[in-house]
């Protein structure tokens, strides 16, 4: 299959996985706290990488090392912990919509510290993607006084986070293989991760039938959702660009806000009307 057609298939396949993402949060922050449900998704992810990539890690020059560090807590340790908490407060549909703002951040980022020159029409993409989230947020937080749209800040500083990501990945790691950079990811995270789940108290209360059943939801995020989801992404990187790889966020609102009504949430036309500003603008900003 030729490179044009498997990154069309890669983007498919990542939307589908990462917009599952946000549900499957929303049912494990049921009984578990942001920091168990975050530390508890490194970790599964972490045992199977390394079970499925160990042998890849020698292939990592040592002088790569210091980049698959910064990639681990910018692409995954921190986003992982700011979307729980997010989600305390708002909904998974709302979280994911705004998580479409990384193309446009990838952007911005990336011409300001990666060389990344970008056009006139992309520089307007960038300025009506931001009216959209501020309509989006706006809206929400007068139809929606249940929930704390302050929260979005984290979902933003998050999707800023994987936008630095995929430009460091880009422009440091793109020699190495995507199976060597996620298992070399996770390899680091393992230890923090665990630190962390130890000083929440996870394991008073593992015996209990929701916390296990939350627990296998954020399993399931792990492995799917984070692993080798994280593999297909960078590859996906590797083989296209930054801002086309980061595009998959166009269609991730799609499938969460689908799981979404499936659980009894629901958007306000005008909410509705500013994702779809935001996704404007995302699209304009990816245009070469």
């Amino acid at each position: 299959m030729k490179s044009l057609q498997i990154k069309w298939v890669y983007l498919i396949v990542l939307a589908l996985i990462w917009g599952s993402s946000f549900i499957l949060i929303k049912k494990g922050l049921v009984a578990l706290s942001p920091f168990q449900l975050g530390s508890l998704r490194i970790i599964f992810s972490s045992i199977f990488l390394l079970i499925l990539g160990f042998k890849s890690l020698p292939t990592i020059p040592l002088h790569k090392w210091k980049f698959i560090a910064l990639t681990a807590f910018l692409g995954t340790f921190f986003p992982a912990f700011l979307f729980a908490f997010a989600q305390t407060q708002i909904s998974s549909s709302v979280s994911s919509i705004l998580n479409s703002l990384t193309p446009l951040n990838t952007l911005l980022l990336g011409g300001l510290f990666f060389g990344v020159a970008f056009k006139r029409t992309q520089i307007i993409g960038v300025f009506i993607g931001l009216c959209g989230t501020l309509l989006l947020i706006l809206n929400g937080a007068v139809h929606h006084p249940n929930q704390n749209y302050f929260y979005t800040i984290l979902v933003i500083i998050a999707s800023i986070c994987y936008a630095t990501n995929v430009n460091l990945i880009k422009k440091h790691l793109s020699d190495i293989k995507p199976l060597a950079i996620t298992t070399g990811n996770f390899f680091v995270l393992l230890i923090p991760a665990s630190i962390v789940l130890y000083f929440t108290n996870f394991c008073s209360i593992i015996s209990e039938v929701e916390v296990q059943n939350a627990t296998v939801y954020i399993l399931i995020l792990g492995i799917l959702g984070t692993g080798i989801a994280n593999i297909i992404f960078f590859k996906l990187i590797q083989i296209s660009s930054p801002v086309f790889a980061t595009s998959v966020t166009y269609l991730i609102p799609i499938v969460a806000f689908f799981w979404g009504l499936l659980d009894g949430e629901f958007l306000t036309p005008v909410q509705v009307i500013g994702a779809f500003i935001i996704l404007v603008g995302v699209y304009m900003s990816s245009k070469k």
